[in-house]
């Protein structure tokens, strides 16, 4: 019997968290348990942006293989750039 892996698919959108458990085969990739775990079906108008994803808060590429327990992230675009939000704020104060 071949071996899987468990892991799980997590998407925060602005008003709810969804995670999703999947078991896929070893060797499986970040967008193979993305496309397993049916949230781009599921969401209304979410997109995933390969750019954007990430294992337990790193970045990760759609290609990387998973293991064990990983916890498979889908970013949101951000609404403001983290440079001008700082600008923002040191006009403010």
């Amino acid at each position: 019997m071949d071996e899987a892996v468990n892991v799980e698919v997590v998407y925060a959108g602005s008003s709810q968290q969804v995670v999703r458990r999947v078991s896929l085969p070893a060797g499986s990739t970040v967008m193979q348990a993305i496309e397993a775990s049916g949230l781009a079906r599921d969401i209304p108008g979410l997109v995933v942006d390969p750019s954007r994803l990430g294992i337990f808060s790193r970045k990760a590429a759609p290609d990387q293989v998973l293991g064990e327990g990983d916890r498979v992230e889908i970013y949101r675009p951000l609404t403001l750039d983290p440079k001008e939000a700082r600008r923002r704020r040191a006009h403010e104060g």
